[in-house]
């Protein structure tokens, strides 16, 4: 009787262990539901920059962290100078949306005179011709769309006629032809360069350019672009070469990969595009294709280089840095987001480590002129003590929550990448800016 009692006393305990974890893990995949639904509703409808939601309680955290920092010493080399008032009133002016006087008056003008007609000059009172008095200006911004011109390249051709009617060599020569970009092409250089830009630049697919062509009264070919780009693909590889040997000179280089599709048949494979960013004395962004997520292709690129990588936690890097002189960096913007995408999950954890993240971001703002030496003083004596805290936190939270918490994937992202996050805490160097613009170019095996 005791034993019977004794086993199902035991059955009932392993019952409620078993709903216990049976409501754990519905209760975990309620959250990652939740988690992933707000970040397919970000991805379609929100703004592409990284906030929290409760943007409100976020304020109240950040009153009270500055508060605490408020009690601290404030040593006035740390304090950045004040811009001069003409230099901020045009900061001002470009936050308003305001145009810029020397950029509109570096456009071409025409003048257009606006006269009265003689039957208008007559003086509605006596009849007498009215004379001109002044004028009055205004200013307008007038846009014409492109044309096609036919470039007539006559060649003249000399020879001595002296030589020639005493039966010598006439010494016969043409003059020197206009270099093209193609050989033997039909396409200028400017042509060239304005379907290149169109495509690559501004994204806008061959078949619509051959459709603004045709209603520019010339029709060019998608197939007939292709060619062309390709060709204009080897012309620029040693420019591409050369960049990539400048940002692999860099003290530091940032690095990351997204998803690049490209046409197979039967169906669209997901290839890759790298972006490679230098620092401010190198200045340049290069891409790179290939064909898969292997370690191979950023491998390659920076067979070379020997010293800062700024990447996020892809495993493929470790097989980068392995058995160089690589120092890999971790990425504080990989780590927020997805602190940022937990957040439904547990929201006041994310809202306290978003606020000592920005609180990182602070610091790096205030060294932005500063020299490599004061930079990295200012990371030793107001960062490291917010990693610290930070770190403390995060720890806390590993202890609380359960093992598969959607917030739990943040932390041992950060934990498990801790000492590579921290390395800018030995290193002074700023961080390479995104850019835009004619620092850039891309490999031209990715046309």
């Amino acid at each position: 009787m005791v034993c019977a009692l004794l086993l199902e006393r035991d059955q009932q305990q392993q019952r409620i262990v078993e709903q216990q974890q049976r409501a754990d893990d519905l209760y975990i995949e309620n959250l990652r539901l939740q988690v992933e639904l707000g970040r397919l509703k970000k991805g379609y409808y929100g703004p592409r920059a990284d906030r929290l939601q409760s943007e409100g309680e976020l304020a109240q955290l950040l009153l009270s962290f500055a508060e605490v920092m408020d009690r601290k010493p404030v040593n006035p080399a740390d304090l950045p100078l004040h811009p001069e008032p003409e230099e901020e009133l045009r900061r001002v002016k470009r936050r308003k949306g305001r145009r810029r006087v020397e950029d509109f008056e570096n456009l071409p003008v025409t003048t257009q005179v606006h006269e009265l007609s003689t039957e208008e000059r007559g003086c509605p009172c006596c009849g007498l011709e009215r004379k001109e008095i002044g004028a009055e200006e205004s200013w307008q911004i007038e846009y014409f769309p492109g044309h096609f011109e036919r470039i007539h390249h006559v060649r003249k051709k000399y020879a001595c006629a002296a030589c020639e009617s005493n039966g010598e060599n006439p010494r016969i020569e043409t003059a020197a032809k206009p270099e093209a970009a193609i050989d033997k092409g039909l396409a200028g250089p400017g042509l060239l360069s304005y379907i290149v830009t169109s495509k690559f630049n501004d994204y806008l697919p061959l078949y619509r350019l051959e459709d603004i062509f045709a209603r520019q009264g010339f029709e060019i070919s998608r197939a007939t672009q292709s060619v062309w780009c390709g060709d204009v693909g080897d012309l620029a590889e040693p420019l591409y070469e050369l960049m990539g040997d400048e940002v692999r000179a860099s003290h530091v280089v940032a690095t990351d990969d997204t998803i690049m599709p490209m046409l197979r048949t039967g169906h669209c494979a997901k290839a890759r595009m790298w972006v490679y960013v230098g620092d401010e004395a190198h200045p340049y962004n290069v891409f790179d294709f290939t064909l898969n997520r292997g370690r191979d292709g950023p491998k390659y690129f920076l067979k070379d280089y020997n010293q800062v990588l700024l990447a996020d936690a892809y495993g493929g890097y470790d097989g980068v840095v392995a058995g160089n002189a690589i120092v890999r960096a971790g990425c504080w913007a990989h780590l927020r987001r997805k602190v940022i995408d937990a957040e439904k999950a547990a929201p006041e954890i994310a809202q306290e480590a978003i606020v000592m993240v920005r609180a990182l971001y602070a610091v790096e703002k205030q060294g932005r002129n500063a020299s490599i030496e004061e930079r990295l003083r200012l990371r030793q004596e107001q960062s490291a003590p917010v990693l610290a805290e930070l770190h403390e936190k995060f720890f806390d939270c590993k202890e609380q929550l359960l093992p598969k918490h959607p917030m739990a994937e943040a932390v041992h992202y950060a934990l498990g990448h801790w000492e590579e996050l921290n390395v800018f805490l030995s290193d002074g160097a700023d961080l390479p800016p995104p850019r835009r613009g004619p620092a850039t170019l891309s490999h031209p095996v990715a046309g």
